[in-house]
């Protein structure tokens, strides 16, 4: 429902963090991480994920949109709810966890208050793949400023196609064109392609 929010901060905290935007005020909670790299500035923009339960709507900010994508991919796996994931990314740094996630190291992620040894085998069976099959560039650093390739391969990853795949049709489809091609056309002419 919300993208993000971006307005003044009124008070933040390691858990949580309250941002004004036209008069009013968020309570968004955040992990450490994200508190971390918020540091003294007075306006900020949160990555958000609205988590609706029959008795709240509670909305979970992140520093960075890869930061976001690494926490819903959490959630995604049994028994692995908001508040715990972002207990996980509080305790240790995104990149630890994708990374402990992709070579499999169940110790690491054991290290994080309230995961067992089962809990953390079924993150990197459930996820190991998912991981792997977006790289590391995909879920930690997302390039700020997208390109129209770089807009144009995000939506067919997230279409469902694997992203090496996606990237030669990509290329062969710029090489192709004369002129300049928006998003949308370049979606349209890697299709016919793939």
């Amino acid at each position: 429902m919300f993208d993000y929010i971006e307005g003044k901060m009124v008070f933040k905290s390691p858990a949580y963090a309250i941002i004004d935007v036209g008069g009013i005020g968020y309570h968004i909670n955040i992990s450490v991480n994200t508190y971390a790299k918020l540091g003294a500035l007075n306006s900020f923009k949160l990555y958000t994920w609205l988590h609706v339960k029959e008795d709240a709507h509670t909305l979970y900010g992140f520093a960075d949109e890869g930061e976001r994508r690494l926490f819903l991919h959490l959630i995604s796996v049994s028994g692995i709810g908001p508040n715990t994931a972002r207990m996980m990314l509080s305790s240790i740094t995104p990149e630890e966890i994708q990374d402990a996630i992709v070579k499999g190291n169940v110790s690491t992620i054991q290290r994080i208050k309230g995961i067992g040894p089962k809990s953390a085998q079924r993150l990197i069976l459930e996820l190991q793949d998912k991981l792997k099959k977006d790289g590391p560039d995909t879920l930690i650093n997302v390039p700020i400023n997208y390109t129209v390739k770089d807009e144009a391969l995000s939506a067919l990853i997230m279409l469902g196609f694997a992203r090496n795949i996606a990237d030669k049709v990509l290329d062969s489809e710029i090489r192709k064109q004369t002129g300049d091609l928006n998003v949308e056309q370049l979606i349209k002419a890697a299709l016919k392609n793939l």
